[in-house]
C-alpha cells in the first residue's frame, strides 16, 4: 500500500496501480485517447501527462504508465501539464481537425484552431495504436499494425492489403477513441446474416427471463471465432467478459447438457417465428438495405439499438417518405392463408413511430384493419389523426429504382385502381409462423398440429389450453397467433391449470384404455411406432408390448394394427360390441344367440 498527494489529497493506491488508475478511483479527472483497462497501458496520446515532485524535483510523466509510488506528490492541472496539453491538442488537431472528441477536448484548453496546416481535412486516425493492441493482445488475430515512419505512418493489415486473417470481430471498432476504423462486410453478409449489422456476442435472451442470465453466442463471440478457426490453436484470445465479471460467473469450458427431470405437468410455450419475406419475390426484400421487416424495424427504433433508436436509412439519413405494407405472409394462399393478428397493432405503432421521431409521410397498406382489442380501436383513429395515408389495399410490389429509392405499388380499393408511391424506407409487416421444429416438439409430447401448423387444443372453446395428451398444456403462440394480452391470459390458464393437476396428488385415469394379450403377442413391435402418446414400450424381458395405462387415451390404433390381433380395447372386444349390436336388433321376448366366431370368443376369454 502506499500513499501519495494528489492536487492536494492525500489518496492510497494498491501495489501495480499507476497513477491514472488512482486518479480514477478516486475521481480525479485526467483525460487520456489511449488507455483502456484491458490493455496494456502504452502513454502514446500523451494527454494524461502530469506533474510529479519527488524529493523536491519535478518532471512531467504519462499518468498511465507512471506507477503511484510512496510519498510523491502529483500536480493534474499545474501550468507546466496545461502547456504541454495545449501542445499536444494543437498537433492532434492540425492531423485531425474534424474530430468531435478531438475538438472539444482541443476547446476545453483554450485551442480553437489548427497552428499547423492540415494536410487532410478527413483524417481521424491519431496513431494510438489502441486498434493494434487490441487486434494482438485481445483478439490475437495480429491483422493490424504500424506501417511506413515520420509524417506518412499509417495503421493496418500487412502491405495495407486486404487479408483473411481478419474476422470482422469489430474491436478494434470499439476501441478507437476517434472513430477512424469501419467494418466494411460484403453486401450479402449485411443484408442475410445480419440485416441491421452486428450484433452482441454476449447478451440476454429476455428482458422478462427468469434466471435473467447472458448467454454467449459462439458464432459471434471472439474467444469460439478465433478457436475455431485456428483448430484450438489460438484458445485464449479475448475473454474481456471474464476479465471484468466481479461475480466471476463466466466459463468457457461449459458445455451443453442434458437434464432429466420427473415432472407431474408440462408447459410447452414454443412460441412462434417470423415469417420470411424472401419468399415472396414481389416485396423485393434483400435487395435493398431500407426495406425490411417489422422485426428488424423494432431493432432500428429500440434506444439499444445500432442507431441509437434514431430511425435512419442505410446512407445515415432520416427518411422522408415510409411505406408500410400489412398482411405480408398473412391472409395469403401463397403462403399462410390465416390472420396473425398482431400485424396491425405493431404496423400502427411503428407508423406512429415514424412520424414522432422523423416526422417522414407515411403511407400504410392495409387489406382489413383488425384492431380487436380494448383502446386499439382509439389508437387507430389516434394514428389517423397524426397524418398517416391509409391506402386500403394490398402493398402489391415494392420496385428497386435506379437512384436508390423504392416503388411501392398497390390496389386502392376506395378509388378502385391502381396506386403506386416513391419512398425512402419500406416495412414489411410479416406474418408470424409455427416454430420449424414444431413437428419434432408435436412427436415428443403427443401433439396434433392444426392446418396452420400450431398445436391444436383439445377443444377450441372448453379446454383451449389443454392437449389430448393427459398433463401437457399449451400457452400462448403455441396454440397460435395471439398478441400480448391474449397471450399473458393464455399463459396464465395453461399454468393455473398445471398447478391444478399438481393439487389433486391423484389422477383419474379412463378405463377405456387398451389391453395386450401377452400370450399373442408376437414381439413385432408395430404398435410403438404407431401409438401417439407413446403409451405401448416392450419388455426386453418377457418379451412382449405392454400399455402405461396411465398415458393411454383409448383411441385404438393399436388395436387396429396389431397383425396378431393380440391387442384389444378395454370394454371394446368384439364380444361386447357384437352383445351391443346384437341388444339393438333383438326382438321383444325373442332370444337370439350371438354368432361369435370361435377364434374370437376365446380370444376374449383368454
Amino acid at each position: 500500500m502506499a500513499t501519495l498527494i494528489i492536487n492536494g489529497q492525500e489518496v492510497h493506491a494498491e501495489d501495480g496501480q499507476t497513477i491514472l488508475e488512482v486518479a480514477k478511483a478516486n475521481g480525479i479527472e485526467i483525460p487520456t485517447l489511449c488507455y483502456h483497462p484491458l490493455l496494456e497501458p502504452y502513454g502514446a496520446c500523451r494527454l494524461c501527462t502530469v506533474e510529479i515532485i519527488r524529493r523536491g524535483w519535478s518532471q512531467l510523466e504519462t499518468s498511465c504508465t507512471y506507477p503511484a509510488r510512496d510519498g510523491i506528490e502529483v500536480k493534474t492541472n499545474s501550468p507546466p501539464v496545461i502547456e504541454a496539453r495545449k501542445a499536444i491538442l494543437g498537433l492532434f488537431l492540425s492531423r485531425c481537425p474534424n474530430v468531435p472528441v478531438i475538438q472539444d477536448l482541443a476547446r476545453q484548453y483554450g485551442v480553437t484552431e489548427p497552428p499547423f496546416p492540415v494536410k487532410d481535412p478527413e483524417e481521424k486516425c491519431i496513431l494510438c495504436g489502441m486498434c493494434v493492441r487490441t487486434c494482438h493482445e485481445l483478439v490475437k488475430a495480429d491483422v493490424l499494425n504500424f506501417s511506413e515512419a515520420g509524417p506518412e505512418r499509417k495503421v493496418g493489415p500487412a502491405f495495407l492489403e486486404k487479408t483473411r486473417q481478419c474476422i470482422g470481430c469489430g474491436a478494434c471498432t470499439i476501441m478507437c477513441p476517434t472513430g477512424a476504423i469501419e467494418i466494411v462486410m460484403e453486401r450479402d453478409a449485411v443484408y442475410k446474416e445480419k440485416p441491421l449489422g452486428p450484433t452482441s456476442a454476449i447478451w440476454v435472451p429476455s428482458m422478462q427471463a427468469v434466471p435473467r442470465v447472458p448467454v454467449i453466442d459462439t458464432d459471434a463471440c471472439i474467444r469460439f471465432r478465433q478457436s475455431d478457426r485456428t483448430e484450438g490453436e489460438i484458445a485464449d484470445a479475448c475473454g474481456v467478459c471474464q476479465m471484468i465479471c466481479e461475480a466471476d460467473a463466466v466459463n468457457f469450458d461449459q458445455e451443453d447438457e442434458v437434464i432429466e427431470l420427473d415432472v407431474g405437468a408440462i408447459v410447452v410455450a414454443t412460441g412462434f417465428e417470423m415469417w420470411d419475406p424472401g419468399q415472396l419475390s414481389q416485396y423485393s426484400y434483400g435487395e435493398s438495405p431500407n426495406i425490411i421487416t417489422g422485426m428488424e424495424f423494432e431493432r432500428l427504433s429500440n434506444a439499444g439499438g445500432l442507431t441509437g433508436g434514431e430511425i435512419l436509412t442505410a446512407a445515415g439519413k432520416k427518411p422522408e417518405r415510409v411505406a408500410i405494407i400489412h398482411c405480408v405472409g398473412s391472409r395469403d394462399h401463397n403462403a399462410h392463408p390465416y390472420c396473425s393478428r398482431i400485424c396491425c397493432m405493431y404496423s400502427l405503432k411503428q407508423a406512429h413511430l415514424v412520424r414522432d421521431k422523423t416526422d417522414a409521410e407515411v403511407y400504410d397498406f392495409y387489406m382489413d384493419m383488425r384492431t380487436v382489442g380494448k383502446a386499439y380501436e382509439e389508437f387507430y383513429e389516434r394514428i389517423q389523426k397524426e397524418g398517416v395515408t391509409f391506402v386500403r389495399g394490398r402493398g402489391a410490389e415494392v420496385e428497386v429504382l435506379p437512384g436508390g429509392k423504392l416503388r411501392v405499388k398497390g390496389e386502392d380499393a376506395n378509388l378502385g385502381r391502381m396506386v403506386h408511391v416513391d419512398v425512402d424506407m419500406v416495412v414489411l409487416s410479416t406474418a408470424i409462423e409455427a416454430p420449424h421444429d414444431a413437428d419434432r416438439v408435436g412427436s415428443l409430447f403427443g401433439l396434433s398440429r392444426s392446418e396452420d401448423g400450431f398445436f391444436a387444443e383439445a377443444h377450441p372453446k372448453l379446454r383451449p389450453v389443454e392437449t389430448n395428451t393427459e398433463g401437457v398444456f399449451l400457452a400462448g403462440t403455441a396454440q397460435g397467433p395471439k398478441d400480448v394480452p391474449d397471450t399473458v391470459a393464455h399463459a396464465g390458464a395453461a399454468a393455473s391449470m398445471a398447478l391444478a393437476l399438481l393439487d389433486r396428488g391423484e389422477v383419474v385415469i379412463s378405463p377405456q384404455v387398451a389391453v395386450v394379450n401377452e400370450e399373442l403377442c408376437s414381439a413385432c413391435k408395430t404398435c410403438i411406432s404407431l401409438c401417439p402418446y407413446t403409451a405401448i414400450s416392450f419388455i426386453e424381458e418377457d418379451n412382449v408390448a405392454r400399455v402405461n395405462e396411465a398415458l393411454c387415451k383409448g383411441c385404438g390404433t393399436c388395436v387396429a394394427a396389431c397383425p396378431a390381433g393380440a391387442i384389444q380395447g378395454r370394454h371394446f372386444t368384439t364380444q361386447q360390441i357384437m352383445a351391443q349390436i346384437e341388444g339393438l336388433f333383438r326382438l321383444p321376448g325373442k332370444q337370439v344367440e350371438a354368432e361369435v366366431p370361435v377364434a374370437e370368443v376365446e380370444g376374449a376369454a383368454s
